[in-house]
């Protein structure tokens, strides 16, 4: 049993997860592929961004990044050891369509299937995410995520990826947190492609919101397997930061968290939402029957949880930041689409090395609330983790307790969330690899393997074989 200050700090001993709940690990194809210019890859906008002077630490790119794209086979050996139930990756759009739309290149394709089939070999279940950012450039060129013809092109791309993998791919997730992809790369410009337009960041919203759903038509119309459906959203677990926090409260979870669920969930853009963004823009954009095509019925939701948000009205007078969508940082911010600046409010430690607040209790606090607000929804961990500054030792082991902890703490609040009635069917680490961390370069390391960007030697950190532990016995080892 539990004591009561193990129960307050989610340090729970003995927790085992029922039968067929998944134990996976996830990376992002720009994050770790590398062979950027390769066997007929085209150029993406992280590509791109990554190569402007002054948006990325220190200048990094990921044209190397971990090389998995030529040691895919010794990392999917070291995922076999590791005992992982399932592994989600994305698929580089660019790989398989250099200009976005057009003729496939073939190469790309048979990377992807030669994966998967390696995966299949092993005993693990590809989990295949079709877009994490890396949206090829040439479409950027006609306005991205803007343009509703970006939409059609991930259509065809559904289509083709559908074709090709949808015998073997055991879930396709369509999306990896939109969010980050419509706010932060078209309305605060920290992620690529870099646009501060708040009419357009919402447009983009919408775009992408309905290159989910044709992409589930898609995928559904041409896998001949019988593969699960998804896609993965970021969400804010909204504190209270002061006065005007229960506006600021309601105006953020419209924009980062309602605009994404309830159109896909329940057909319809929250009222209030379109009220709030009414001086930016009209939502013309939004045609009849796309509510219709974006409400595809999914077999799981994703969910990705890093820590919490506190949020106020802005004072008028500290700097004024964006939140990136996994933290609250202090200073006003006017969210793209809003009328109204809010502030993210410095939050209590403990903290990871991204600054991020420690706080298992939101994670159990999320799925419970996402369980009651669409009953019979089944859900999925998809990221969750932490970076920590990690010291090789002498002996070459990478001890990281604090990694380890924050996996055992936030694991213990899924496992309370179960015992709670939600339907959870699994867990990913973030992320197996230590990896090109988007505008951090290659300054913050999340991986339970550490990389050696010098040598590209993987070593399992101390948290790894805790994981692989958990894989194996389905308890929370001590």
């Amino acid at each position: 049993m539990a004591t009561t200050a193990a129960r307050a700090d989610y340090r729970d001993s003995g927790l085992e997860f029922p039968p067929g709940f998944t134990f996976g690990s996830a990376t992002a194809a720009y994050q770790v592929e590398g062979a950027a210019n390769e066997d007929g890859r085209g150029p993406s906008i992280w590509d791109t961004f990554s190569r402007t002077p002054g948006k990325v630490w220190n200048g990094d790119t990921g044209d190397v990044a971990c090389d998995h794209y030529h040691r895919w086979e010794s990392d999917l050996d070291l995922m076999g050891e590791l005992g992982l139930g399932a592994y989600r990756f994305s698929i580089a759009w660019p790989r398989i369509l250099p200009s976005g739309r057009g003729e496939v290149n073939r190469r790309g394709v048979d990377f992807y299937s030669r994966l998967v089939d390696g995966l299949l070999e092993r005993g693990i279940r590809p989990v295949a995410t079709l877009y994490h950012w890396d949206l090829p450039q040439a479409l950027e060129d006609e306005g991205g995520w803007t343009a509703r013809s970006t939409a059609d092109a991930f259509e065809d791309y559904a289509r083709i990826m559908g074709e090709a993998l949808g015998d073997r791919v055991h879930t396709w997730t369509t999306l990896n947190e939109p969010w980050c992809s419509a706010y932060l790369g078209y309305g605060q410009g920290g992620h690529a492609p870099g646009r501060h337009e708040p009419a357009s960041a919402l447009a983009a919203v919408h775009h992408l919101n309905l290159a989910h759903g044709r992409a589930v038509q898609a995928l559904r119309a041409t896998s001949t397997g019988s593969p699960e459906y998804s896609i993965t959203l970021n969400f804010h677990v909204l504190r209270p930061g002061g006065e005007g926090a229960a506006e600021a409260m309601r105006r953020a979870d419209a924009l980062a968290n309602r605009a994404f669920t309830h159109p896909l969930l329940r057909r319809e853009y929250p009222a209030d939402l379109l009220d709030d963004t009414k001086s930016v823009t009209d939502w013309s954009f939004v045609r009849d029957g796309d509510l219709a095509t974006i409400n595809q019925p999914i077999d799981v939701l994703g969910v990705n949880y890093y820590s919490t948000a506190t949020v106020r009205a802005w004072d008028g007078v500290s700097p004024r930041q964006m939140n990136d969508g996994h933290k609250g940082d202090a200073g006003g911010t006017a969210w793209p689409g809003s009328d109204q600046v809010l502030e993210f409010i410095q939050q209590p430690g403990p903290y990871t090395a991204m600054g991020w607040n420690i706080a298992p209790e939101g994670l159990e606090e999320l799925l419970v609330s996402l369980s009651e607000q669409f009953p019979g929804q089944p859900l999925m961990v998809t990221e969750n983790g932490a970076a920590f500054d990690d010291v090789v030792s002498a002996d070459g082991s990478v001890p990281d307790p604090e990694r380890l902890d924050y996996l055992r703490r936030h694991l213990t609040a899924a496992h309370r969330a179960l015992q709670r009635g939600v339907d959870l069917r699994g867990y990913f680490v973030w992320s197996l690899l230590d990896n090109f961390e988007w505008g951090y370069g290659y300054a913050k390391r999340f991986g339970i393997v550490r990389v050696d960007f010098d040598t590209l030697e993987r070593t399992v950190k101390d948290s790894g074989r805790w994981f692989a532990e958990l894989a194996k016995t389905r308890r929370i080892p001590t």
